[in-house]
């Protein structure tokens, strides 16, 4: 079972946690990560883009001139793709981008993700992050910690001073602990999280929950 030291606030260490197999101790997958990463990716895409063909263009119902006689290339329409103000060559129309990824593959894919912050030691854990919604109190936790990169904060129920204080610093992402994802865990450098949101997440995603689901 992988142990984890906790942190005080202001960098102190606060002992040690016993993590669960099952969600912090999976082997590191990465096909089944960029799996579920870029169906994320695409399902977060509007789908909305659109543009005209030529039959759609406005105008261009009559040929510009005539077929020969003329020595110019033959032209059929003004609203040809080859004309400023023609159609577009298999234009681009709203469609769905979605792509169906079941649940236990991202159950694994976020374990794995996580696992994989452990053992490179880019998963910190505090006893709790108490403290007032002002960005200069974050900061200085960040700092206390030597946390430099990019930082996902994952954060339990009730941590809306934690939220606000963090909204502000461009390098921090926040999520909730229910909410977690695999993109937010690979697109940033460090987790930084509680030792109340770990139970949360480990409740979420241990071997139980996983067979019951």
């Amino acid at each position: 079972m992988p142990t984890i030291k906790i942190y005080k606030q202001d960098g102190s260490s606060a002992g040690t946690m016993e993590l669960d197999d099952s969600v912090f101790g999976v082997e590191y997958n990465e096909p089944l990560i960029h799996q579920v990463v870029v169906a994320q990716r695409a399902n977060a895409r509007q789908g909305t883009k659109s543009t005209l063909t030529r039959t759609e263009v406005r105008g261009g119902g009559r040929k510009p001139w005539r077929q020969k006689g003329t020595g110019n290339a033959r032209q059929g329409s003004i609203r040809a793709p080859q004309w400023k103000g023609g159609g577009v060559v298999f234009a681009p129309k709203p469609r769905s981008f979605r792509q169906k990824v079941n649940k236990l593959v991202r159950i694994n894919a976020i374990t794995s993700a996580l696992s994989a912050k452990l053992s490179d030691g880019n998963l910190i854990v505090v006893d709790k992050l108490d403290l007032e919604p002002k960005t200069k109190q974050m900061a200085a936790i960040l700092k206390a910690l030597k946390i430099e990169s990019r930082v996902l904060l994952v954060l339990p129920e009730g941590s809306d001073n934690a939220l606000r204080a963090a909204h502000n610093i461009p390098t921090v992402r926040t999520s909730a602990c229910e909410s977690v994802n695999v993109y937010d865990v690979v697109a940033n450098s460090v987790i930084l999280t509680t030792v109340d949101a770990i139970k949360a997440i480990e409740q979420k995603y241990t071997a139980k929950e996983v067979v019951a689901q």
